[in-house]
């Protein structure tokens, strides 16, 4: 797992979370809901329960930013984990879903680094 995976999200997934989240909720929900993450531990969770839970569609491989994550698992690059959050029920992916698009792909059963709030 380590191989493919960095133990902690990079410092530029905390703003794009932010910028995804608050197109859903108010900026300050937002910026609240990315501070927990940054506070939060790392988990693994399988690459097709997080897809299911999102109830968001698989990207095509042929997508150019699924593409790109595939290619640089295979060169040995190492990848920031999901940012996820629950909300109304819902999982919503606020950084990642590139990502875990391409991991399904090498397995669906692959566990998956994340951070959940």
């Amino acid at each position: 797992m380590s191989k493919i995976w960095l133990a902690n999200p990079e410092a530029h997934d905390f703003p794009a979370a932010i910028d995804y989240l608050e197109l859903l909720m108010p900026l300050k929900e937002a910026t609240a809901l990315v501070e927990e993450l940054k506070k939060v531990k790392t988990k693994n969770k399988k690459a097709k329960d997080i897809l299911r839970a999102s109830e968001l569609p698989l990207l095509p491989k042929e997508n150019i930013h699924v593409t790109a994550n595939l290619e640089k698992f295979k060169n040995g690059k190492k990848l920031s984990p999901l940012l996820l959050v629950r909300s109304g029920g819902k999982l919503i992916i606020a950084d990642g879903y590139h990502r875990i698009c391409a991991s399904y792909y090498l397995s669906e059963d692959l566990e998956v680094p994340c951070r959940i709030v």
